[in-house]
């Protein structure tokens, strides 16, 4: 019976080159375990909001003590405050109903993902300027380019979380029992809720005023979701 020559040694680093050529780099594993944990994104999340929404109130100080010597002139000081007081309570509503938001896509997740993670921190980041453009507005209420960078920060937030849904959806982060319809809910509550703001931001050009009374109503709206039901027949 013929015996088979021996392998040549220089075929054998080729063989094991060729083999862990076919291996993924190292990155490829720490990137399919960065960012799954909900549970700690939902924790960031808590706590970006809650600073957030500490911070509005920073804005609004009592009047001077050096500038009040009767009750007149503290009603006076305290009306004063009043612009203040509306964005607080506007915005304070704003990060509300996107803290609502956000948290009822998470719950609709089975897991994350690192790229899901990053777009999520994107979306803080916006909710961590919303005192600034907060206070932009309060102190120059009747500029119309404090109003457009306001509404360019609610509108970048709620970008942002349109683009978490639609990659989540996408990659198939959701649970399997999220139903079409939830999805599409989903969806259709941001850009309805975007296209209502965007409407507000434009009523500027008449006044300021209007487009602050308009996206208030808005969000009360969002908040409090009322229900109008149609009366049953008999």
């Amino acid at each position: 019976m013929p015996i088979s020559p021996p392998r040549p040694r220089w075929l054998k680093p080729r063989t094991r080159k060729l083999a862990n050529a076919a291996e993924p780099p190292l990155e490829h594993y720490y990137n399919s375990i960065a960012g799954d944990a909900l549970e700690r994104l939902a924790a960031l999340s808590d706590g970006v909001f809650a600073f957030a929404m500490t911070l509005l109130v920073l804005d609004i100080r009592v009047p001077p003590i050096a500038t009040v010597h009767s009750e007149r002139d503290l009603l006076q000081g305290l009306a004063q405050l009043l612009p203040r007081f509306v964005m607080y309570a506007m915005s304070f509503l704003t990060l509300g109903i996107f803290w609502v938001g956000q948290q009822t896509q998470l719950n609709q997740l089975e897991r994350a993902d690192r790229d899901l993670a990053w777009i999520h921190i994107g979306f803080l980041a916006a909710v961590a300027v919303m005192p600034f453009s907060t206070m932009l507005l309060a102190e120059f209420i009747e500029y119309r380019t404090a109003l457009v960078i306001y509404w360019g920060n609610v509108a970048f937030l709620g970008v942002v979380l349109f683009a978490a849904w639609r990659y989540a959806v996408g990659t198939r982060l959701i649970k399997e029992d999220v139903s079409p319809k939830v999805v599409a809910a989903v969806k259709r509550r941001i850009l309805v809720a975007q296209s209502l703001y965007a409407a507000g931001a434009a009523l500027c050009l008449i006044n300021t005023y209007c487009s602050i009374a308009f996206i208030f109503l808005v969000q009360l709206n969002y908040a409090i979701a009322p229900r109008f039901r149609r009366p049953a027949r008999a």
